[in-house]
């Protein structure tokens, strides 16, 4: 297929913001806390053939812990992320590809991408050097941002471009090897929801650090208005489904947790639970038994367990575990571990039974993930990096679009919710958990529906500035 449309854009200019958020509460990722977190911004500017231009937005949070877990100190994480993002400003700029945005963001990553975080380790000692899930979640907020200004300058919607109408190449030119006839002659929106509901469940997250119940405050909680203990959020929010972080190396832990969260959710009608366990188990039989024991013990609980998350570790590739006997109790996730439909089919072959996508993996990606999944018979979720702000309606609207097993993970509220004020204006819906549900209703128009012109944000100024 050839890349000739009038509607192919090109990158032109790129201006980069970072956002400083301090967390409410501090949120346990694996072995590390988190406290606060940078919010990398930018807005892109695009042409298409004729020279008419458009501006997206797109943001994600710069979530050190999560992308890179080390005993390396944070803040040298930290602004190795940001000069990294700095990097890929100018990469941006600079790369003449052209096409429908999920050609564009495909082919960056593809031909930019890998050389320019090879390049960037390089220069930095085997104990410094980025790993490939934290150069994805830089891209990321670039990505989005192409997916947005096209749907921008051509006016509609970004989900309404994703077929023949706007790409030039089908799904088989970007899921290639023995799947290519499945995919051929298809495109995106063939695997995606052409009317996707405006309310989606909101599973709340019980980080491992939160408090559960009254007993457990000590008087030095925050007094901002907001809920502390679980069954407060579960009464004011209505929620119905909770995510529980685990350890992963302390069963004892791990199990008292799970049941202590199961008997509040029953008491409280909760309907699901599932368990995050943060990429930190090595052997299944840690969560077989972990899984049999409440199956015998508390059926119950062990019933209203939707799926389990990520427990093991996330470079697939080098820790090939075979987890069929866990995804035969319950299915089992692939979150850290699916950068890529690539990794996702290895996912598949060694037992993993469904999906859970982000954005902050890019756009590009989640949607080629998404079809891969669904062409082979995987379950969806889509699961948060705690997206404030602007990150949140692309996540939102992604669940939507994909067809998830229920609902969407959404947490912003919890840790920063004051840092959504601002958009929370202009989409209320979507930065509040209401009767257990989020509400898309008021994200529309073109691109990703921000309706950024409406949202009263003072930007810091930009920390790179490439227009052209």
């Amino acid at each position: 297929m050839s890349q000739n449309k009038a509607t192919d854009v090109q990158v032109k200019a790129a201006r980069l913001y970072f956002l400083p958020v301090q967390m409410r509460i501090p949120l346990k990722f694996g072995p590390e806390t988190v406290t606060c977190v940078t919010c990398a911004r930018v807005c892109l500017t695009v042409a298409d053939q004729r020279g008419k231009r458009a501006e997206g937005w797109g943001e994600t949070p710069l979530s050190v812990q999560w992308v890179w877990p080390s005993k390396l100190d944070y803040e040298t994480r930290h602004q190795m992320l940001k000069d990294f993002c700095l990097s890929l400003a100018r990469a941006w700029c600079d790369f003449p590809g052209r096409g429908h945005a999920m050609e564009v963001g495909y082919d960056f990553q593809e031909q930019v991408l890998h050389p320019l975080w090879s390049e960037f380790n390089q220069k930095r000692e085997s104990d410094q050097q980025m790993p490939w899930l934290a150069a994805l979640v830089c891209c990321s907020l670039f990505d989005v941002a192409l997916h947005h200004a096209y749907g921008m300058l051509h006016e509609i919607p970004t989900y309404q471009t994703y077929t023949a109408q706007f790409m030039n190449r089908d799904l088989a030119c970007f899921l290639e090897a023995t799947d290519c006839a499945q995919f051929k002659n298809r495109f995106p929106a063939d695997f995606l929801l052409a009317s996707p509901p405006n309310c989606l469940r909101a599973w709340h997250l019980v980080g491992g650090l939160d408090l559960l119940e009254k007993s457990e405050l000590t008087g030095h909680e925050p007094n901002d208005g907001y809920p502390v203990l679980l069954t407060d959020w579960i009464a004011r929010d209505g929620l119905k489904c909770l995510k529980i972080k685990l350890r992963g190396n302390d069963p004892e832990w791990d199990y008292n947790r799970i049941v202590r969260v199961g008997k509040i959710a029953i008491a409280h009608e909760v309907d699901w639970l599932s368990t995050d366990f943060n990429c930190t188990v090595n052997d299944p039989e840690y969560v077989n038994e972990m899984l049999d024991s409440l199956r015998g013990e508390h059926p119950r609980i062990y019933g209203m367990i939707l799926y389990v998350e990520q427990p093991f570790p996330y470079e697939l590739e080098q820790h090939r575990i075979d987890v069929h006997s866990v995804s035969a109790r319950k299915p089992l996730f692939l979150d850290e571990s699916a950068h890529d439909w690539r990794l996702v089919r290895l996912g598949r072959e060694l037992g993993w039974s469904g999906v859970a996508l982000k954005t902050c993996k890019t756009q590009t990606g989640a949607i080629l993930s998404a079809c891969w999944a669904k062409a082979h018979g995987m379950s969806l979720m889509v699961q948060d990096l705690t997206n404030p702000m602007l990150a949140q309606i692309p996540h939102l609207l992604l669940a939507a679009r994909s067809g998830t097993i229920m609902g969407v993970e959404t947490n912003a509220m919890q840790f920063y919710p004051e840092a959504s004020r601002a958009e929370q204006a202009v989409h209320p819906g979507a930065y509040q958990r209401r009767a257990g549900c989020v509400d898309l209703s008021s994200i529309g128009g073109p691109g990703f529906g921000y309706r950024v012109s409406e949202i009263q944000r003072e930007l810091p100024k930009s920390v790179i500035d490439l227009s052209v």
